[in-house]
């Protein structure tokens, strides 16, 4: 997986607020620039391309201890036809890390309705991977004002499942654990962890590269202390603490993807099916013989299927009367449904 350059501000000049656009080396369409942005005094760093494309804007929202580097594979797919923005959320990436930073769901759905309007992007196309899924839905139902069009990519949040890995993250010490593996093996844990992995048969290389990554990352005690953070307020040993299939319905009038792959050991494929019967009148696109990062492993079928379904599906114009009937119609239902003892 490629790699930007990394960008940091210039020594001894704080950074601004305004200093938002910084000039990619290319202008031509797809190519990807790094920029950031200052936010309640805290640094977010974001991918961009496509701003002069013309076409609708796309907010492209990573997992746990990743960032927007994960989207590389098809940002410039997508940059032809969308102006994408892809954010390193809170504690991740190249964005700030503060210690006492809140890593709530709903604190991450608030930083982004402040990143796009700081950007005076209006409306978005909403896309999470994984915990980003999770994020992408907070963010419809806290601004359905601001959401366009939601897409679900091997998504948390839509049932208790999860990775035995993951669930231990939760457990008390897990920060201890991760820092002294660190401190033994700083330079070469990722690099072994990944040929151990390796071994392994039928994983795909891109969940090879983003456990190197992610493994990484852990060695920044920032990125280490917003992960194990970020972990205990959505998962506990017995699975997802966060479950968003109860408000679903808020989100039937709003055009939904989902997208899955068959071989997720990460978040179980039925999750999504599960979404989709709920809600029948959502897109699903199953990708056979692939692991939790459908974007990552088929970038060009996942940037068609994004781009077909952007373009091919009206936007809805949501506002407070119409989140309001949402949720009274879904109170007559419940209403209904009980029957007197």
């Amino acid at each position: 997986m490629s790699q930007l350059p990394r960008r940091g501000p210039t020594p001894g000049v704080p950074p601004r607020a305004h200093r938002l656009h910084r000039r990619s080396r290319s202008t031509a369409p797809g190519s990807v620039a790094r920029r950031e942005i200052v936010l309640h005094g805290q640094r977010v760093t974001y991918l961009e391309t496509g701003r002069r494309s013309g076409g609708p804007t796309v907010v492209l929202l990573h997992g746990l201890a990743s960032s927007s580097a994960t989207w590389l594979p098809v940002l410039p797919l997508l940059g032809r036809h969308a102006h994408v923005v892809a954010p390193d959320l809170l504690g991740h990436g190249e964005s700030a890390k503060p210690r006492t930073g809140d890593y709530s769901l709903g604190a991450y759905a608030a930083g982004l309705r402040d990143l796009l309007l700081a950007l005076r992007l209006d409306r978005a196309t909403v896309v999470g991977h994984s915990f980003g899924g999770g994020v992408a839905m907070q963010f419809a139902y806290q601004f359905p004002e601001l959401t366009e069009r939601l897409v679900l990519d091997a998504s948390g949040g839509l049932g208790p499942d999860v990775s035995i890995a993951l669930r231990a993250a939760s457990l008390p010490g897990a920060a201890a654990v991760l820092k002294a593996v660190h401190t033994l093996t700083p330079r070469r844990l990722a690099g072994l962890a990944r040929r151990a992995v390796r071994l392994v048969p039928g994983v795909p290389t891109a969940e090879l590269d983003e456990l190197a990554c992610a493994l990484a990352s852990f060695a920044d005690d920032g990125a280490r202390d917003a992960f194990i953070h970020t972990v205990r307020s959505a998962l506990t040993w017995s699975g997802q603490r966060l479950d968003g299939t109860g408000r679903l319905h808020l989100l039937a009038e709003l055009p939904l993807l989902l997208v899955a792959g068959t071989d997720d050991t990460v978040i179980p494929l039925a999750h999504t099916l599960t979404a989709h019967d709920r809600l029948p009148s959502s897109r699903l696109e199953v990708f056979e013989r692939t692991g939790h990062f459908p974007h990552a492993e088929h970038p060009a079928r996942f940037a068609q299927v994004l781009l077909d379904f952007v373009h091919g599906t009206s936007p809805v114009h949501s506002d407070t009367d119409t989140f309001r009937r949402r949720l009274v119609a879904a109170r007559s239902r419940a209403a209904t449904a009980v029957v007197p003892v």
